[in-house]
This record gives C-alpha cells, structure tokens and sequence, in this order.
C-alpha cells in the first residue's frame, strides 16, 4: 500500500472555452466550472473518503478544491509550486496565435529548457511540479486518500516525467477539466487510473 494522489484538474475557466493559455493568469471558474466541482463533490461524498487537500494558489484551483470538498472538515494547503506553468509575456495568447505566429509548442516540446519571454520552460515545471507531488506523498501515510487540485499542463509534465522521464510527452497527457487521474508512489510512479470524468 501507499499513498493515493487523487490528481483533480479545476474546473472549467472562460479560457478553456476561447482556447487561450492562462498559465499564471489568475482565472475564476465559469458557471460550467463551479457545477463541474459540485458534481465532483458529490462523486467524493459517495465514493472517496478524502483525508487531506492541497491546492494550487490560483483561484480556479482553490475554488475548485473548496467546493468539491465542502462537505469535509478539511483544512486546504496551498502549494505554491502545484501553479501552471507560466508563459510570460505571452500569457492569454490564443493556442492558434501561440502555434501560427509563434510556433511555440513545435519548439518548447524540441527543447525542454526553451522558454517564452519571462516564461518558464517544460524542465522547470517538471522540477516543481515532481517535486511538490513528492513532497505531498510523503507527508501521507499508506492508505490515505489526498486529494490534490491542479492545471492541465502541470500535471501533464508531471504524468510524462514520472512515466517516461520526459516532460516533452506532456500533449499525451490530455487532462479534462475536473477529471482524477490516480498515482501511486511504489516506491516508482504508477498511474492506476486516467482522466476519469463519469461522474460529471
């Protein structure tokens, strides 16, 4: 046995609808998104027994992680280094502008340390992002259940590093809004289920 990291992407955000990136850009859940955590909430009230919360500090995560466990008595810890990766100077740039103009997606996923302007690279957010989820197993016990909320591509690095030792295999981790993906530490990275969405 070991812990269970029940990864939980938020809820969907204006952004995702128009296909714009919103890494660092601090973005409140749609109406869509906060009925998306409800449905998620009742899933956990009648499924999952959720022994610990930690969160992303951006609003869309908090949001989502608050109203998902309302019915809990738990206190949510913020982890700085859970945030999506951030793409500087090109943040909420449409992903077409992003691919057309600036072909950045051909070039990040060429060179795991190319960044956009006052971005961050794909090798920075797999350092962080390894590192947070590690630290997070590490302070559970086996058999208990944390349940941790976060971005899209954060956890998509995360998913390709840990399996493949290759965060440029992001893009074949797909993660919809409001989806679990289940890890294990064994003490190796297992991932026992994947973008599960039957419950909304």
């Amino acid at each position: 046995m070991s812990t269970c990291l029940l990864l939980l992407r938020h809820g969907q955000i204006r952004a995702n609808v128009k296909r714009r990136w919103h890494g660092s850009t601090d973005s409140p859940l749609n109406w869509r998104g906060r009925r998306q955590a409800k449905r998620t909430r009742r899933h956990l009230r009648e499924h999952i027994t959720v022994d610990a919360l930690y969160s992303s500090p951006l609003q869309r995560c908090q949001r989502t992680a608050t109203l998902a466990t309302k019915h809990l008595q738990l206190e949510l810890e913020v982890v700085e280094d859970l945030r999506e990766m951030s793409i500087g100077q090109w943040e909420d740039m449409p992903f077409r502008e992003l691919v057309d103009r600036h072909n950045f997606l051909h070039r990040i996923n060429s060179d795991v340390h190319h960044a956009a302007p006052e971005g961050e690279s794909l090798a920075q957010v797999a350092t962080r992002v390894t590192a947070a989820l590690h630290q997070i197993d590490a302070q559970h016990g086996d058999a208990e259940t944390v349940l941790v909320v976060g971005h899209g591509v954060a956890f998509g690095v995360a998913l390709a590093t840990f399996l493949h030792d290759d965060p440029t295999r992001w893009t074949d981790y797909h993660l919809d809004n409001c989806s679990f993906t289940h890890v294990e530490f064994r003490p190796e990275p297992v991932v026992l289920s994947y973008n599960e969405c039957t419950h909304l």
